[in-house]
């Protein structure tokens, strides 16, 4: 279930400075994707204000992921954007086409599933859902970027406060 790592999952890849940029922007749309659903899940779970917080921060590298609510939010907005199979497991195909729904072309989306399957599978062993997708998404968060294509959260929030 730990899905999340979609959400967080799913954010970017590049080679010239333009791709770099794309991916950037397109994981910048995904991250403001999830936290749409943000506060349906945090109503559903009872969650504190610090999710946001926490939320806020994930791009940021040195920021530690410590809190297993953040988990939990994940879970539930992965849920909520079909990004998890019957399973418990990441949906592929509609993480994909999430992807590609947010400006990904065909390889940035492939880029963006594949390293959250890595990143499934290394925490696979997790038995506490909430927990597993804690990890997939510090390790998503790692992997985004080692590609340069972490989205600048200040961008991303200003974006979700106008739309509300």
């Amino acid at each position: 279930m730990a899905r999340l790592s979609i959400l967080v999952a799913l954010v970017v890849l590049g080679v010239n400075i333009s791709e770099i940029d794309s991916s950037e922007e397109v994981m910048k749309d995904l991250t403001s994707g999830f936290i749409k659903v943000l506060e349906e899940c945090k109503k559903e779970l009872n969650l504190s204000e610090s999710i946001i917080n926490d939320l806020y921060n994930y791009w940021k590298e040195d920021y530690s992921l410590l809190n297993r609510d953040v988990g939990c939010a994940i879970v539930c907005m992965s849920k909520k954007l079909e990004l998890i199979d019957t399973s418990g497991k990441i949906h592929h195909g509609n993480a994909e086409d999430l992807a590609k729904k947010h400006g990904a072309d065909s390889e940035v989306a492939a880029k963006l599933v594949a390293i959250l399957h890595e990143c499934e599978k290394t925490h696979d062993a997790i038995e506490d859902q909430c927990m597993k997708a804690l990890e997939i998404a510090k390790c998503f968060r790692t992997n985004i970027h080692k590609l340069n294509w972490a989205p600048k959260m200040d961008v991303v929030i200003t974006e979700v406060l106008t739309e509300v």
